[in-house]
């Protein structure tokens, strides 16, 4: 390895701040993680710099106020869009699925009545993945924020890849095969919320990062949002257990249990065949089994509610419910 210069970089000062051990080093101040995200996203850092970088926080885990500087880098890196009008900010960022995504249609299904949701994320890996679901039901990704918006306003949905979005952010999601683990940007991607949609719904995989999220999205000033244990690592709640949820709202954060929906037999998530054909079949009515369809309306119900605080859960459920029974069957009609 060949040492480019003894002259101190400058992106020195932040892994110092980070990584002096444990009596020296401490987190990064909201300003500060902006400012290192900023030189990551612009290409000013070394690759040497930004594998310490990610992998010190990563060791002692992200703060809310660095994953808030990192969301607001990114941001300002984000085009412009004006005609870019989003009601619901869906962040799909989990890498390895292996679950069917069937939130995809509660997506659907709040865009069929009218709600305007976009739905971002990474390709990610294995057979199931997001934009694999999305293929079954007839639906590609948006080439363009003016591509996003066209489909936004025929349908109600769009679903915007990274890589279109902001490539510079999804190029730093490949690190995970060389480095060997996640990494910040897994979390921080989540928060994105790139048109700054009032209300946002977050699935996390590991129960302990509920309230890091809960607390970027405080920092953030996020007006609504919902963030719970989804399946997969996904927005996807699962009906055989209760649900807890940390709830943004307004300024203030709160907690909410919702009951378990499964009924019988929990459905086996795990060992079904990983087929997106059966996301389609669902929506059609071909194929109702009664645990996929709880997993719809459960995570329809959650954002009903968020949209609608005065709502109660069982409203929001009824309501769910009613909007899956009468929902249109071909999707033509859902997006």
């Amino acid at each position: 390895m060949r040492i480019r210069s003894q002259e101190p970089h400058p992106f020195a000062t932040f892994l110092r701040s980070v990584g002096r051990g444990p009596t020296l080093s401490r987190p990064l101040t909201e300003e500060e993680a902006e400012a290192a995200m900023a030189a990551i996203l612009d290409g000013r850092v070394e690759p040497l710099q930004l594998g310490a970088f990610l992998l010190v926080l990563r060791y002692r885990t992200e703060t809310a106020a660095e994953l808030a500087g990192f969301v607001r880098a990114a941001r300002a890196r984000i085009p412009a869009s004006p005609a870019l009008a989003v009601d619901l900010d869906w962040p799909s960022y989990a890498d390895r699925h292996k679950q069917l995504p069937y939130f995809l249609l509660s997506a659907l299904l709040l865009a069929a009545s009218g709600v305007r949701v976009l739905m971002h994320g990474i390709a990610g890996e294995g057979p199931a993945t997001t934009p694999a679901g999305l293929a079954a039901l007839d639906i590609g990704p948006a080439r363009s924020l003016e591509d996003a918006a066209q489909r936004l306003d025929a349908s109600g949905f769009a679903y915007l890849p990274l890589s279109v979005l902001l490539p510079e952010l999804d190029a730093l999601f490949g690190l995970r095969p060389l480095l060997g683990l996640r990494t910040p940007v897994h979390s921080f991607a989540r928060e994105l919320n790139p048109f700054r949609a009032p209300a946002q719904i977050q699935g996390v995989f590991h129960p302990t990062y509920l309230e890091l999220h809960r607390d970027t999205q405080l920092r953030l000033g996020q007006p609504r949002a919902v963030t719970f244990k989804g399946g997969g690592g996904e927005a996807q709640r699962n009906p055989d257990k209760p649900c807890r949820c940390l709830i943004v709202e307004n300024g203030a954060g709160r907690e909410e249990i919702w009951p378990a929906l499964g009924k019988g037999e929990p459905h086996p998530w795990r060992r079904e065949p990983l087929d997106p054909g059966r996301l389609r079949a669902l929506w059609e009515g071909s194929w109702a089994p009664p645990g996929p369809v709880a997993a719809v309306t459960g995570t329809t119900a959650l954002l009903l509610r968020l949209l609608d605080p005065g709502r109660s859960m069982e409203e929001a459920q009824g309501l769910a419910d009613a909007m899956w029974r009468e929902r249109p069957r071909t999707l033509s009609s859902a997006a």
